[in-house]
């Protein structure tokens, strides 16, 4: 091979890799975002020749439909689509936007956790009077069975002194019956003197 098809061959070839680093690069959809500290403009024109119909703030999320080298198709997520300059894009979320994400994530956090409590606030206060009651009802079972203890212990008592008396009769009842016997033995004692003295008498009171 002559040196000089061995350059046509080396030019075709230097022409054809320009050319396919010019063309646009189609990707599967991919999301990035505009880099720190940037306000990106958004075109119509492929290159960005015209005037941005948009200005994008730092942190702006988009998927990118297709780039180049320089330049980027993409969409927004309220459907707008237009280009932008790639050397602007990343594709981590930029710091920023990570520290505004974590700020909302934490508000929210706060948020539920006034909310959880405000819920529960009602709920706790009904638990502490339960806990409450509940203490006074142990405080009462606790003193009925310091009574029913004391009550156990007198009818214990008063067994013992059942079973010890159980065949001897009350003072009282002994003390009727003596009187019961005393009058019973002076009536029948004056009956008897009476019918002794008729015997004697012939069947006359002399008295």
């Amino acid at each position: 091979m002559t040196f000089l098809a061995r350059a046509t061959i080396n030019k075709a070839q230097l022409i054809l890799a320009i050319f396919i680093l010019q063309l646009p690069v189609l990707a599967q959809t991919q999301t990035a975002y505009v880099t720190d500290n940037l306000r990106l403009g958004l075109h119509q024109a492929s290159d960005t020749s015209d005037s941005a119909f948009r200005n994008l703030e730092s942190g702006q999320e988009m998927e990118i439909i297709s780039r180049t080298r320089s330049y980027a198709k993409v969409r927004l997520p309220d459907g707008i689509e237009g280009y932008v300059k790639t050397a602007y894009l990343v594709f981590k979320k930029p710091a920023k936007l990570i520290v505004e994400e974590t700020e909302a994530f934490n508000m929210a956090l706060r948020q539920e956790l006034t909310d959880m409590k405000r819920t529960f606030a009602k709920p706790a206060a009904n638990i502490r009077s339960l806990e409450l009651e509940l203490a006074e009802i142990k405080l009462s079972m606790e003193a009925g069975e310091n009574r029913i203890a004391v009550l156990s212990k007198e009818l214990a008592f008063y067994r013992s002194r059942h079973d010890q008396f159980r065949y001897s009769m009350p003072m009282p009842w002994v003390g009727a019956a003596m009187l019961v016997c005393l009058v019973a033995g002076f009536l029948i004692g004056l009956r008897w003197l009476d019918w002794l003295s008729r015997k004697r008498h012939g069947g006359a009171r002399i008295y």
